[in-house]
């Protein structure tokens, strides 16, 4: 983890393990850490862009996920657990609240981004992107044309993430959501532009991106894969 007393807008983001708090920083009382969590892997056979459609579960080594991130986050000092409404995240969700006897919050903050592509195949050279009444949408890749605009997403997910630190003040809250919230959020909090190529996106299946704060100050962002890395390309993930 990096110096905490640099401003996270400076430092490049931290690639250790989870962090921990067990007494060793002296301001312990005031630190708090929220992991923003995507959720594992989701049983998708047709391989879709399933976006906010119910029923889309976690697959069995999805679920085996969401129980080794429970597991590297034990003996932490958890307190809060929120989730988006999506089953997927509220699944993943279940073993972290399990684990801690807590209960599962709701925050639709956290929920995936709006897609007009929902429901239908987007490889590349594949299903909805081959048919040219579908191009228009793909006329804007900024903000961009073809869904929920960045920064709406960034700001919501601030939203979220500030009321987990309230609700966890002085401990640790888990924030469970979906790989372009989470990723639109860290880019925004790293003072990045927004829009971006999501074949390079760092946000594994159930891996943690971790906001250190002290007091209201966000002075680290550490990102782990406790459930092992994973193509950003894959679809139904």
């Amino acid at each position: 983890m990096t110096d905490p007393t640099t401003p996270a807008s400076s430092n490049p983001v931290s690639s250790n393990p989870v962090p921990d708090t067990a007494g060793v920083h002296p301001h312990a009382d005031t630190r708090t850490i929220v992991h923003v969590l995507r959720h594992g892997e989701v049983h998708n056979p047709g391989g879709i862009l399933y976006g906010r459609l119910p029923n889309f579960r976690l697959s069995q080594n999805g679920q085996a996920q969401a129980r080794k991130v429970a597991d590297a986050l034990a003996g932490h000092d958890v307190t809060h657990v929120v989730a988006s409404p999506l089953q997927r995240a509220q699944e993943t969700a279940a073993p972290l609240a399990s684990a801690f006897g807590l209960t599962i919050e709701t925050d639709e903050n956290l929920i995936e981004a709006g897609n007009e592509f929902e429901g239908l195949k987007v490889a590349v050279g594949d299903g909805a992107l081959r048919r040219p009444r579908h191009w228009w949408k793909l006329r804007d890749p900024f903000t961009p044309s073809w869904g929920e605009p960045y920064l709406q997403i960034a700001h919501r997910m601030l939203a979220a993430v500030n009321a987990a630190r309230v609700a966890a003040v002085g401990h640790e809250a888990v924030c469970v959501s979906h790989q372009l919230p989470v990723w639109t959020l860290r880019r925004f909090l790293q003072g990045d532009r927004l829009w971006h190529d999501p074949r390079h996106r760092q946000c594994g299946l159930a891996s943690l991106t971790s906001l250190v704060y002290e007091g209201d100050t966000l002075v680290d962002i550490v990102y782990s894969e406790p459930a092992g890395g994973s193509d950003p390309r894959q679809t139904g993930a």
